[in-house]
């Protein structure tokens, strides 16, 4: 039983002062009062106290790639890796998310299902890691956006054969970079579409026939609408980007809403050097629409993109000072850390501390609902009710 002076059990508005979580066999037994709770619990089970600290759900990072090592040439160090050693490699990054208070993870694009792999051995309790929902080879278009993970596809006979061929390698869901990327200057621009509106369509069904969500990489204005038509689950970068600037569509906002689409802006703790690369015009334009999409109603989700070039592992709460500094309340960002996360990726045993749910849990020293910096102070780190030892 774990006593700190508050529980976050989810959302996080919901506080429980100088409360008590039970963890049997890997699950959340009971939440409540501390001093109830220590009175109906057997004496020999054990108690881990935590004065000044708060215990809440286990972090959630919504769009990782464990197999990019966050160096200026993430595309070499991928593809010419010895597979071995990627995995390894890849081992020690979703380690490094552990310790940081990140428990699951969803990896959008990886090499050879290595993520599928590494999940396996976390799973069997052989490697000690967060959760991991992988998406393995991102479908892309020849010469595409991060084509050098081996999902190019160009026929639609060719996106239903890398569709079947990543869910029978294990996938979590697909993700499609439905625009162009940052990271292959060679392919198209990030406003520019890599799919018709017709075969996002497909991308869709097809995922959906074999039980999978999709989640789509979109930068362009067009390509988020036609990606929000399609059925995507979540919108990845969501930038709403074309050739003249940032140009966003209220009416598509609006669909994403009614459809609970979620949005993954996936900042890295590198924000601050971002905006300044940006410049102060679209730089302000970009922080107008997320505030607008905001006030309609959008389910904002927490990802780093860890991985990506300046996007380091383990730095997980700079992401989250960025919203804090539009203006986000902190229990809103807890939130979209947590029980926001979990609904985004299907995950109906995580995000929350309840009765039944996954013990999935950490405890930091003081309040992140009155200082974010509280979520560096990682005094304990439980996946699935085993304590992680950093």
């Amino acid at each position: 039983m774990i006593i700190a002076d508050r529980i976050l059990a989810g959302p996080a508005d919901r506080v429980t002062n100088d409360g008590a979580v039970l963890v049997e066999s890997g699950t959340v037994a009971a939440v409540g009062v501390a001093a109830e709770l220590d009175a109906a619990v057997d004496a020999q089970v054990p108690r881990l106290r935590s004065p000044g600290a708060t215990v809440m759900p286990g972090m959630i990072d919504c769009h990782v790639h464990l197999a990019f090592d966050a160096g200026p040439n993430p595309i070499s160090a991928v593809a010419e890796a010895d597979p071995a050693e990627l995995s390894l490699a890849m081992a020690h990054r979703a380690q490094q998310m552990l310790a940081a208070g990140v428990t699951t993870v969803r990896d959008l694009g990886d090499r050879d299902a290595l993520t599928v792999a590494l999940r396996t051995s976390i799973s069997s309790g052989a490697t000690v890691g967060p959760r991991i929902v992988a998406a393995t080879a991102p479908l892309t278009s020849p010469g595409g956006h991060c084509g050098f993970l081996g999902g190019e596809v160009n026929t639609d006979d060719d996106i239903r054969a890398q569709i079947a061929s990543n869910a029978a390698a294990g996938a979590d869901l697909i993700k499609v970079m439905a625009s162009g990327g940052a990271l292959t200057p060679s392919g198209p621009r990030m406003w520019e579409a890599q799919f018709t509106p017709g075969q996002l369509r497909l991308i869709v069904e097809e995922a959906e026939r074999h039980g999978l969500g999709v989640a789509a990489h979109a930068h362009g204005s067009e390509t988020i609408a036609h990606c929000v038509i399609a059925g995507v689950r979540t919108l990845e970068h969501c930038s709403w980007r074309t050739a003249e600037g940032i140009v966003h569509d209220p009416a598509v906002i609006r669909r994403m809403v009614e459809d609970d689409v979620a949005v993954c802006r996936c900042v890295s703790g590198d924000w601050r050097l971002f905006l300044d690369q940006m410049g102060p015009e679209r730089a302000k334009a970009m922080v107008e629409v997320i505030l607008e999409m905001r006030e309609a109603g959008v389910r904002f989700i927490a990802g780093t993109d860890a991985g990506v070039p300046g996007a380091r592992f383990g730095d997980y709460v700079g992401m989250l000072e960025f919203f804090a500094s539009l203006g986000f309340a902190h229990a809103e960002i807890l939130d979209m850390a947590t029980v926001n996360a979990a609904h985004a990726l299907g995950l109906s045993d995580a995000g929350v501390l309840a009765p039944g749910k996954r013990a999935d849990l950490i405890i930091v020293d003081g309040n992140p609902l009155a200082e974010l910096n509280a979520l560096r102070r990682i005094q304990h780190v439980f996946t699935a009710g085993r304590l992680f030892a950093k």
